[in-house]
């Protein structure tokens, strides 16, 4: 049943829709279409139309329809659970790009993510079983109140941890700490002086031979420390 919103672009007045086909008065077609649109917004999030004639079916005096390669809309809204990843509701074999927050309650995440921050309740990686089969193993994420690195090795008749030079504007030189585990033999083992960010020197009180390992952890200075505890209901990603 026809509508009251008007005839189509480019019809006649007097087409008459749903009906037979009417040409265009307009005498070429556009060579493209023009950015932006016009019309109404649909506050409901509702199905996209597919037309039901085929390219064989369609008039050869009409100009050939235009379709969505590209899109823009203000709001998607997904029905249908992902139980698997073939009943997923966004598939495909490209890559999704966001400037944007995203904000998600899903149990399952699977794939790659680079983000600036990510927030979840834990943080958890699962993997198949590296020697048992038809199991999987499932690690979580150590948690603290800061954006921590650590730096781990063996140390043995040396007393210098050089560290990464990497660390070098990554760091905060005054945040550092250092953890020592003596191997074998008591050795009384002493942070004597940690140089310039760079550089731990190990010192034994006994004299012994130094044979340790050690973890050297500190907190990042390239990102501002987050508010630990804020008040609110809903996460809200930390100011970077």
């Amino acid at each position: 049943m026809a509508d009251n919103l008007g005839t189509s672009p480019g019809q006649p007045e007097s087409a008459n829709f749903p009906g037979e086909f009417i040409p265009s008065q307009r005498r070429e077609c556009e060579p493209s279409h023009s950015p932006g649109g016009w019309g109404r917004p649909i506050s409901t999030h509702e199905y996209i139309w597919f037309g039901d004639l085929s390219e064989k079916d369609y008039p050869v005096e009409a100009c050939v329809p235009w379709y969505h390669s590209f899109g823009r809309i203000n709001s998607l809204f997904i029905t249908n659970s992902a139980e698997s990843a073939a009943t997923a509701g966004i598939t495909g074999t490209g890559g999704i790009s966001i400037t944007g927050d995203i904000y998600a309650t899903a149990a399952i995440f699977t794939g790659n993510c680079a983000a600036q921050t990510f927030s979840a309740s834990v943080k958890q990686f699962d993997i198949p079983h590296p020697n048992k089969e038809n199991h999987r193993l499932r690690h979580a994420c150590l948690e603290g109140p800061e954006n921590g690195v650590y730096f781990r090795g063996r140390l043995t008749d040396e007393n210098i941890i050089v560290l990464p030079d990497y660390w070098d504007g990554l760091i905060d030189p005054e945040s550092i700490t250092v953890t020592l585990t003596q191997i074998r033999t008591s050795q009384d083992l002493i942070v004597d002086a940690i140089e310039w960010g760079k550089r731990i020197k190990v010192k034994s009180g006994n004299a012994s031979s130094i044979d340790c390992f050690y973890t050297v952890q500190a907190a990042r200075n390239d990102v501002a420390p987050f508010e630990v505890v804020y008040e609110g209901t809903d996460a809200v990603p930390p100011v970077l």
